[in-house]
């Protein structure tokens, strides 16, 4: 679903309870809470972030400093040592 359909889901769900205080109180609040959820959410990083971080692992790669596997199995033994 794109973005687009879903402002109008949203959109079209509002109007259903438009009229109903309770309801739309409801609704306000929980728009709040995942508004802060949103700002507060830690694994969220810049575009630069990203990519600075990309590069650091490119270079990890390209130094030797990375993990590699023949198999699943070899590489799930490898993440239980963990």
């Amino acid at each position: 679903m794109t973005i687009a359909q879903l402002n109008t889901e949203i959109w079209r769900s509002m109007s259903a309870i438009a009229d109903d205080e309770n309801l739309m109180k409801r609704a306000a609040k929980y728009l709040r809470r995942l508004a802060s959820e949103k700002q507060s959410d830690s694994t969220e990083m810049s575009r630069e972030e990203f990519f600075a971080r990309l590069d650091k692992a490119e270079q990890q790669i390209a130094n030797g400093q990375c993990h590699t596997f023949d198999n699943a199995k070899d590489m799930n033994a490898w993440l239980k040592s963990l």
